[in-house]
């Protein structure tokens, strides 16, 4: 896609939320539930909070987009999970996943081995679970799975470049990496986005929320769009709302800032600073990048 065509596609995404309000339902951490909700809500679309296997098979078979985070690890996740996205590919339908803490337990590993059957559309975690999952599911030959700590990572963004291309080229979708600067893929191009604010790492659920909303740009553009169209937007609020300084306020005037964002706003807050096919940077103030580009 050159500039201009994705300027225009992102602009788009985000005027069809405001007008459709579509409704992403979400499986995601217990802890993370209302932050997730709030920023689907702030982008323009409708959230809903489901746990048992009967509900999202069924509802599954209607709505355009899902969101499956692994945060909050239940035993009746075993049939829900598998069965929820066995579902959503059935009836051809898109969905996110973000593989919250892999590696953890033998149950999150069972539920993302089974993932495989039925591949995402968009895959967001960060680089040590980006990393892990493309071991799991053998698409990569690494002695290293990406070492994580807790549901944090261990690895840098530009590590985890080549999981993601795996991943990407496998699902035939996008592939998200947060970080520092976040790293988007399709399998074919990638894309830096920058900026956001530091402040996202001392409140719970910056990364599920993103996921979240990644879901709700599923429903009207392709994974690779939805994609870079949540992350520049999460970007371009946490920037704006990091002068307050401390995490508490900093959250509330995070979601207040998503809210507000017009749609030209989130189309123009990128720049060339690569070739077409290397390199963009989602960020007027972003930071060197050079490296992650080494």
């Amino acid at each position: 896609m050159t500039e201009t065509e994705i300027r225009s596609a992102i602009k788009r995404a985000v005027e069809e939320v405001h007008e459709k309000n579509p409704l992403a339902p979400s499986i995601t951490n217990t802890v993370t539930q209302d932050f997730v909700a709030n920023a689907q809500l702030a982008t323009g679309g409708s959230a809903a909070m489901l746990y048992l296997a009967d509900e999202c098979t069924e509802i599954a078979k209607v709505v355009p987009a899902f969101y499956i985070n692994m945060g909050t690890a239940m035993p009746f996740y075993a049939e829900t999970l598998p069965k929820t996205a066995q579902a959503l590919h059935e009836n051809k339908k898109s969905w996110v996943l973000d593989p919250v803490g892999i590696g953890l337990s033998k149950l999150r590993t069972d539920i993302l081995k089974q993932f495989k059957n039925y591949p995402p559309s968009i895959i967001r975690g960060n680089a040590s679970e980006i990393i892990a999952l493309a071991k799991l599911w053998e698409l990569i030959n690494t002695s290293d799975a990406g070492k994580v700590r807790g549901v944090d990572s261990t690895e840098k963004v530009s590590s985890a470049k080549n999981a993601a291309f795996a991943l990407a080229k496998f699902t035939g979708g996008a592939v998200a990496v947060s970080g520092e600067e976040d790293l988007i893929t399709d399998g074919k191009e990638q894309i830096i986005c920058a900026g956001g604010s530091k402040l996202f790492t001392k409140i719970t659920g910056s990364g599920c929320a993103l996921g979240g909303v990644m879901a709700i740009y599923l429903t009207v553009a392709t994974p690779f769009i939805a994609a870079l169209t949540a992350t520049t937007m999460f970007n371009l609020a946490g920037s704006k709302a990091a002068a307050v300084g401390v995490p508490a306020s900093f959250k509330v005037h995070f979601l207040d800032n998503l809210y507000e964002l017009t749609a030209e706003e989130v189309a123009n807050n990128f720049r060339v600073v690569g070739s077409m096919e290397s390199i963009f940077d989602f960020s007027l103030q972003a930071p060197e990048l050079k490296k992650i580009l080494e």
